[in-house]
């Protein structure tokens, strides 16, 4: 891995992002902490958690903790702390206080700029010597959502990501497994 400290890597969804974020991390040679965002509240999503735990190597550490501990969380930690991903972490803060469903607009504000924060402050919290590398779904390629609650995850996921893409040193996007780097390179 580079000198680099953010590693933000997008794509659409079994795009194979999280598979080459492991791979970055595991490339590093330096200890991983894996972020682990996923809330399991189902069978199918119980089962998507096993395969990215089976595809970790048993000395990588693993994190699972509360959305609005994450930044503080990640200032403690060195190594390369592997984020995956930031689609979930978001999903999980947009639905803990319903806020999807506030109804003024000037609440829905107030959310969002809470989140932003949270977004900054993660990519400004990692020790100087950590590496962070961010998967996150890009999910603006698609169609415009006919309900009021997608249209505003869909928005806030593409104003994190640009937030997390201003943070970082590279940026990759996925496609069909193969990475095309839009920022910085792959270089080591």
């Amino acid at each position: 891995m580079t000198d680099s400290r953010i590693t933000l890597i997008l794509g659409g969804a079994r795009s194979g992002k999280s598979t080459f974020g492991e791979r970055l991390a595991k490339e590093s040679g330096l200890p991983v902490t894996y972020i682990a965002t996923a809330n399991a509240k189902d069978a199918e999503m119980e089962r998507r958690i096993e395969i990215h735990k089976s595809r970790r190597p048993a000395e990588w550490s693993t994190w699972e903790g509360a959305p609005r501990d994450l930044p503080d969380a990640v200032a403690g930690m060195k190594g390369v702390l592997l984020l995956d991903c930031m689609t979930l972490w978001l999903t999980r803060l947009f639905l803990e206080d319903d806020i999807a469903e506030k109804g003024s607009e000037d609440a829905w504000q107030t959310e969002e700029t809470e989140i932003r924060a949270l977004v900054e402050a993660l990519c400004k919290s990692p020790a100087p010597d950590a590496k962070l590398i961010i998967i996150s779904n890009e999910v603006g390629f698609g169609l415009v959502p006919p309900y009021l609650m997608g249209r505003r995850f869909r928005d806030l996921q593409g104003r994190v990501n640009q937030l997390c893409a201003a943070e970082a040193d590279r940026v990759a996007l996925v496609v069909a497994g193969c990475p095309l780097w839009v920022k910085g390179t792959g270089e080591e």
